[in-house]
Protein backbone atom coordinates (compact mmCIF):
# COMPACT_ATOMS: atom_id res chain seq x y z
CA UNK A 1 0.00 0.00 0.00
CA UNK A 2 1.24 3.45 -0.88
CA UNK A 3 2.02 5.97 1.83
CA UNK A 4 -0.66 8.63 2.44
CA UNK A 5 -0.50 12.01 0.75
CA UNK A 6 2.28 14.02 2.40
CA UNK A 7 1.17 17.12 4.37
CA UNK A 8 2.72 19.63 1.95
CA UNK A 9 1.12 17.83 -1.02
CA UNK A 10 -2.46 18.17 0.17
CA UNK A 11 -3.21 21.13 -2.11
CA UNK A 12 -1.61 19.27 -5.01
CA UNK A 13 -3.86 16.27 -4.36
CA UNK A 14 -6.94 18.51 -4.24
CA UNK A 15 -6.08 19.71 -7.74
CA UNK A 16 -5.54 16.16 -8.99
CA UNK A 17 -8.68 14.92 -7.26
CA UNK A 18 -10.65 17.67 -8.98
CA UNK A 19 -9.38 16.41 -12.34
CA UNK A 20 -10.54 12.91 -11.38
CA UNK A 21 -13.94 14.04 -10.09
CA UNK A 22 -14.65 16.17 -13.14
CA UNK A 23 -13.23 13.53 -15.48
CA UNK A 24 -10.82 16.07 -16.95
CA UNK A 25 -7.73 13.89 -16.84
CA UNK A 26 -4.73 15.69 -18.40
CA UNK A 27 -3.29 13.99 -21.44
CA UNK A 28 0.11 15.12 -20.20
CA UNK A 29 0.97 16.32 -16.69
CA UNK A 30 4.35 17.78 -15.68
CA UNK A 31 4.99 17.44 -11.93
CA UNK A 32 7.98 19.50 -10.85
CA UNK A 33 9.66 20.52 -7.61
CA UNK A 34 12.93 20.15 -5.74
CA UNK A 35 14.47 16.81 -4.85
CA UNK A 36 13.10 15.21 -1.69
CA UNK A 37 9.51 16.50 -1.85
CA UNK A 38 7.85 13.22 -2.86
CA UNK A 39 7.03 13.91 -6.52
CA UNK A 40 7.42 10.24 -7.39
CA UNK A 41 5.21 9.17 -4.50
CA UNK A 42 2.53 11.65 -5.59
CA UNK A 43 2.76 10.40 -9.18
CA UNK A 44 2.33 6.79 -8.01
CA UNK A 45 -0.77 7.79 -6.04
CA UNK A 46 -2.23 9.40 -9.13
CA UNK A 47 -1.26 6.44 -11.33
CA UNK A 48 -2.83 3.82 -9.08
CA UNK A 49 -5.96 5.93 -8.65
CA UNK A 50 -6.35 6.32 -12.43
CA UNK A 51 -5.96 2.58 -12.89
CA UNK A 52 -8.26 1.61 -9.99
CA UNK A 53 -11.66 0.24 -10.97
CA UNK A 54 -13.36 0.93 -7.61
CA UNK A 55 -12.10 4.35 -6.57
CA UNK A 56 -12.99 5.47 -3.03
CA UNK A 57 -15.06 8.57 -2.24
CA UNK A 58 -11.86 10.23 -1.04
CA UNK A 59 -10.54 9.97 -4.58
CA UNK A 60 -7.86 7.45 -3.62
CA UNK A 61 -7.46 3.94 -5.01
CA UNK A 62 -9.37 1.15 -3.23
CA UNK A 63 -6.26 -1.05 -2.81
CA UNK A 64 -8.34 -4.22 -3.23
CA UNK A 65 -9.54 -4.47 -6.84
CA UNK A 66 -7.66 -6.61 -9.34
CA UNK A 67 -6.15 -3.49 -10.92
CA UNK A 68 -4.77 -2.29 -7.57
CA UNK A 69 -3.43 -5.78 -6.83
CA UNK A 70 -1.55 -5.82 -10.13
CA UNK A 71 -0.26 -2.28 -9.57
CA UNK A 72 1.10 -3.10 -6.11
CA UNK A 73 2.77 -6.20 -7.55
CA UNK A 74 4.41 -4.08 -10.25
CA UNK A 75 2.74 -6.07 -13.03
CA UNK A 76 -0.11 -3.83 -14.22
CA UNK A 77 -0.05 -3.95 -18.05
CA UNK A 78 -1.45 -0.41 -18.36
CA UNK A 79 1.19 1.20 -16.12
CA UNK A 80 4.31 2.07 -18.11
CA UNK A 81 7.19 3.57 -16.08
CA UNK A 82 10.17 4.86 -18.03
CA UNK A 83 13.50 5.86 -16.48
CA UNK A 84 17.19 5.66 -17.42
CA UNK A 85 18.75 2.21 -17.55
CA UNK A 86 20.81 1.29 -14.49
CA UNK A 87 24.18 1.99 -16.12
CA UNK A 88 23.04 5.19 -17.86
CA UNK A 89 21.88 8.65 -16.83
CA UNK A 90 19.79 9.44 -19.90
CA UNK A 91 16.56 8.11 -21.36
CA UNK A 92 17.37 7.09 -24.92
CA UNK A 93 15.29 6.86 -28.06
CA UNK A 94 14.90 3.07 -27.81
CA UNK A 95 12.81 3.43 -24.65
CA UNK A 96 10.55 5.98 -26.36
CA UNK A 97 10.21 3.88 -29.51
CA UNK A 98 9.15 0.96 -27.32
CA UNK A 99 6.61 3.21 -25.61
CA UNK A 100 5.17 4.41 -28.92
CA UNK A 101 4.73 0.81 -30.04
CA UNK A 102 2.85 -0.06 -26.82
CA UNK A 103 0.64 3.00 -27.13
CA UNK A 104 -0.61 1.86 -30.55
CA UNK A 105 -2.49 -0.88 -28.67
CA UNK A 106 -5.62 -0.24 -26.62
CA UNK A 107 -5.49 -0.32 -22.80
CA UNK A 108 -6.02 -3.83 -21.48
CA UNK A 109 -8.34 -2.65 -18.69
CA UNK A 110 -11.39 -0.40 -18.92
CA UNK A 111 -9.80 2.44 -16.96
CA UNK A 112 -6.89 4.65 -17.93
CA UNK A 113 -3.41 3.77 -19.10
CA UNK A 114 -0.58 5.69 -17.37
CA UNK A 115 2.90 6.49 -18.64
CA UNK A 116 5.32 7.73 -15.95
CA UNK A 117 8.59 9.29 -17.14
CA UNK A 118 11.14 9.97 -14.42
CA UNK A 119 13.23 12.11 -14.64
CA UNK A 120 11.80 13.66 -17.78
CA UNK A 121 14.66 16.15 -18.14
CA UNK A 122 16.99 13.21 -18.86
CA UNK A 123 15.38 12.52 -22.24
CA UNK A 124 18.14 12.97 -24.82
CA UNK A 125 17.45 15.05 -27.94
CA UNK A 126 16.43 12.12 -30.12
CA UNK A 127 14.18 10.69 -27.40
CA UNK A 128 12.59 14.10 -26.72
CA UNK A 129 11.85 14.65 -30.42
CA UNK A 130 10.33 11.19 -30.73
CA UNK A 131 8.35 11.61 -27.49
CA UNK A 132 6.86 14.84 -28.81
CA UNK A 133 4.79 12.73 -31.22
CA UNK A 134 3.08 11.09 -28.24
CA UNK A 135 1.99 14.54 -27.06
CA UNK A 136 0.96 15.80 -30.48
CA UNK A 137 -1.11 12.69 -31.23
CA UNK A 138 -2.49 11.59 -27.82
CA UNK A 139 -3.92 8.12 -27.44
CA UNK A 140 -7.32 7.35 -25.96
CA UNK A 141 -7.61 6.95 -22.18
CA UNK A 142 -3.91 7.64 -21.72
CA UNK A 143 -2.32 9.98 -19.17
CA UNK A 144 1.38 10.77 -19.51
CA UNK A 145 3.00 11.96 -16.26
CA UNK A 146 6.44 13.58 -16.39
CA UNK A 147 8.53 14.21 -13.27
CA UNK A 148 11.35 16.72 -13.15
CA UNK A 149 13.51 18.66 -10.72
CA UNK A 150 14.70 20.77 -13.66
CA UNK A 151 11.66 21.40 -15.89
CA UNK A 152 13.47 24.28 -17.60
CA UNK A 153 15.76 21.70 -19.20
CA UNK A 154 12.83 20.12 -21.03
CA UNK A 155 12.24 21.39 -24.57
CA UNK A 156 9.68 24.21 -24.68
CA UNK A 157 7.67 22.16 -27.18
CA UNK A 158 7.16 19.47 -24.52
CA UNK A 159 6.51 21.85 -21.61
CA UNK A 160 3.90 23.77 -23.58
CA UNK A 161 1.85 20.60 -24.16
CA UNK A 162 1.68 19.66 -20.48
CA UNK A 163 -0.50 20.80 -17.63
CA UNK A 164 1.82 21.76 -14.79
CA UNK A 165 1.79 20.92 -11.11
CA UNK A 166 4.47 22.31 -8.76
CA UNK A 167 5.09 20.42 -5.52
CA UNK A 168 6.03 23.13 -2.99
CA UNK A 169 8.77 23.07 -0.39
CA UNK A 170 6.96 23.01 2.98
CA UNK A 171 7.44 25.59 5.69
CA UNK A 172 10.08 24.75 8.30
CA UNK A 173 7.36 24.11 10.88
CA UNK A 174 5.54 21.58 8.66
CA UNK A 175 8.80 19.87 7.71
CA UNK A 176 9.93 19.59 11.34
CA UNK A 177 6.58 18.13 12.43
CA UNK A 178 6.70 15.54 9.66
CA UNK A 179 10.26 14.52 10.56
CA UNK A 180 9.24 14.15 14.21
CA UNK A 181 6.34 11.94 13.11
CA UNK A 182 8.95 9.72 11.44
CA UNK A 183 10.87 9.40 14.70
CA UNK A 184 13.56 11.94 13.82
CA UNK A 185 14.10 14.40 16.66
CA UNK A 186 17.79 15.40 16.57
CA UNK A 187 19.58 17.94 14.36
CA UNK A 188 16.29 18.93 12.69
CA UNK A 189 17.36 22.45 11.73
CA UNK A 190 20.72 21.28 10.41
CA UNK A 191 19.14 18.43 8.44
CA UNK A 192 16.54 20.68 6.85
CA UNK A 193 19.14 23.32 6.06
CA UNK A 194 21.35 20.76 4.33
CA UNK A 195 18.33 19.32 2.49
CA UNK A 196 17.25 22.85 1.51
CA UNK A 197 13.91 22.32 3.23
CA UNK A 198 13.07 18.98 1.58
CA UNK A 199 11.80 16.58 4.30
CA UNK A 200 12.31 13.30 2.42
CA UNK A 201 15.89 14.29 1.61
CA UNK A 202 16.46 15.17 5.27
CA UNK A 203 15.08 11.74 6.22
CA UNK A 204 17.44 10.10 3.73
CA UNK A 205 20.38 11.97 5.23
CA UNK A 206 19.57 10.50 8.64
CA UNK A 207 19.52 6.96 7.28
CA UNK A 208 22.86 7.57 5.55
CA UNK A 209 24.43 8.99 8.76
CA UNK A 210 25.22 12.04 6.68
CA UNK A 211 25.68 14.40 9.63
CA UNK A 212 28.79 12.51 10.74
CA UNK A 213 30.10 12.26 7.18
CA UNK A 214 29.66 16.00 6.66
CA UNK A 215 31.52 16.81 9.89
CA UNK A 216 34.41 14.57 8.86
CA UNK A 217 34.54 16.15 5.39
CA UNK A 218 34.48 19.64 6.93
CA UNK A 219 37.31 18.79 9.32
CA UNK A 220 39.39 17.36 6.46
CA UNK A 221 38.63 20.41 4.30
CA UNK A 222 39.94 22.71 7.04
CA UNK A 223 43.06 20.52 7.36
CA UNK A 224 43.74 20.88 3.64
CA UNK A 225 43.44 24.65 3.97
CA UNK A 226 45.87 24.57 6.91
CA UNK A 227 48.34 22.44 4.94
CA UNK A 228 47.86 19.48 7.27
CA UNK A 229 46.31 17.11 4.72
CA UNK A 230 47.25 16.35 1.13
CA UNK A 231 44.51 17.60 -1.27
CA UNK A 232 45.17 14.73 -3.71
CA UNK A 233 44.61 12.15 -0.97
CA UNK A 234 41.41 13.84 0.16
CA UNK A 235 40.10 14.06 -3.41
CA UNK A 236 40.58 10.30 -3.70
CA UNK A 237 38.51 9.79 -0.52
CA UNK A 238 35.78 12.23 -1.59
CA UNK A 239 35.50 10.62 -5.01
CA UNK A 240 34.02 7.57 -3.25
CA UNK A 241 31.23 9.74 -1.83
CA UNK A 242 28.41 11.57 -3.62
CA UNK A 243 30.54 14.08 -5.55
CA UNK A 244 27.62 16.42 -6.19
CA UNK A 245 26.82 16.49 -2.48
CA UNK A 246 30.47 17.16 -1.55
CA UNK A 247 30.51 20.04 -4.04
CA UNK A 248 27.32 21.44 -2.53
CA UNK A 249 28.93 21.29 0.91
CA UNK A 250 31.95 23.23 -0.31
CA UNK A 251 29.74 25.84 -1.95
CA UNK A 252 27.65 26.19 1.21
CA UNK A 253 30.74 26.37 3.46
CA UNK A 254 32.13 29.23 1.39
CA UNK A 255 28.69 30.86 1.25
CA UNK A 256 28.46 30.70 5.04
CA UNK A 257 31.96 32.13 5.39
CA UNK A 258 31.03 35.10 3.22
CA UNK A 259 27.87 35.60 5.27
CA UNK A 260 29.97 35.48 8.46
CA UNK A 261 32.12 38.27 7.12
CA UNK A 262 28.96 40.36 6.87
CA UNK A 263 27.89 39.31 10.39
CA UNK A 264 24.85 37.45 9.08
CA UNK A 265 22.33 35.99 11.50
CA UNK A 266 22.85 32.30 12.35
CA UNK A 267 19.42 31.42 10.94
CA UNK A 268 20.62 32.36 7.45
CA UNK A 269 23.52 29.88 7.51
CA UNK A 270 23.42 26.46 5.87
CA UNK A 271 25.60 24.98 8.61
CA UNK A 272 24.31 26.52 11.82
CA UNK A 273 26.26 24.05 13.94
CA UNK A 274 29.56 25.02 12.27
CA UNK A 275 29.22 28.77 12.74
CA UNK A 276 32.20 29.21 15.06
CA UNK A 277 34.86 27.42 12.93
CA UNK A 278 33.41 28.99 9.77
CA UNK A 279 33.57 32.42 11.38
CA UNK A 280 37.16 31.92 12.54
CA UNK A 281 38.36 30.76 9.11
CA UNK A 282 36.44 33.53 7.32
CA UNK A 283 38.37 36.18 9.28
CA UNK A 284 41.64 34.78 7.88
CA UNK A 285 40.60 34.80 4.19
CA UNK A 286 40.46 37.53 1.59
CA UNK A 287 36.83 38.32 0.76
CA UNK A 288 37.37 38.90 -2.99
CA UNK A 289 39.33 35.67 -3.29
CA UNK A 290 36.51 33.83 -1.52
CA UNK A 291 34.07 35.20 -4.09
CA UNK A 292 36.30 33.98 -6.92
CA UNK A 293 36.62 30.55 -5.32
CA UNK A 294 32.83 30.43 -4.91
CA UNK A 295 32.43 31.15 -8.65
CA UNK A 296 34.81 28.30 -9.53
CA UNK A 297 32.86 25.92 -7.27
CA UNK A 298 29.55 26.83 -8.92
CA UNK A 299 31.12 26.43 -12.36
CA UNK A 300 32.31 22.91 -11.48
CA UNK A 301 28.92 22.03 -10.01
CA UNK A 302 27.33 22.79 -13.38
CA UNK A 303 29.67 20.26 -15.02
CA UNK A 304 29.39 17.44 -12.50
CA UNK A 305 26.66 15.61 -14.44
CA UNK A 306 28.77 15.56 -17.60
CA UNK A 307 31.54 13.10 -18.52
CA UNK A 308 34.11 15.22 -16.67
CA UNK A 309 36.75 13.42 -14.58
CA UNK A 310 35.25 13.94 -11.13
CA UNK A 311 38.34 12.96 -9.15
CA UNK A 312 40.44 15.44 -11.11
CA UNK A 313 37.72 18.06 -10.56
CA UNK A 314 37.93 17.50 -6.79
CA UNK A 315 41.73 17.66 -6.88
CA UNK A 316 41.67 21.01 -8.71
CA UNK A 317 39.22 22.51 -6.23
CA UNK A 318 41.06 21.28 -3.15
CA UNK A 319 44.37 22.59 -4.50
CA UNK A 320 42.65 25.93 -5.22
CA UNK A 321 41.32 25.90 -1.62
CA UNK A 322 44.84 25.25 -0.29
CA UNK A 323 46.23 28.12 -2.41
CA UNK A 324 43.44 30.44 -1.29
CA UNK A 325 44.47 29.86 2.33
CA UNK A 326 48.15 30.46 1.46
CA UNK A 327 47.46 33.75 -0.32
CA UNK A 328 45.21 35.17 2.39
Amino acid sequence: MLNPILPWQEQNWLVLNRYLHQQRIPQALLISGAKGLGKYQLALQLSQTLLCTHRLKTGLACQTCSSCTLFKAGTHPDFMPISPEEDKKIIGIDAIRGLITKLTLKPQFDSYRVVLIQPADQLNNAAANSFLKCLEEPNERTCIVLLSEKPQQLPATIRSRCQKLLVPTPTAAVAREWLKSQGITEHLDVLLSLAQGAPLLAQQYVSETLIATRLQCFDDWLKVGAGQLNPISLAEQWYKLDVKLVLFWQISWITDMIKCRYSADSASLYHVDLKQPLQERAKQLNLQQMYRFYDSLVERMQKVDTQINKQLLLEELLIAWLNLNKRS
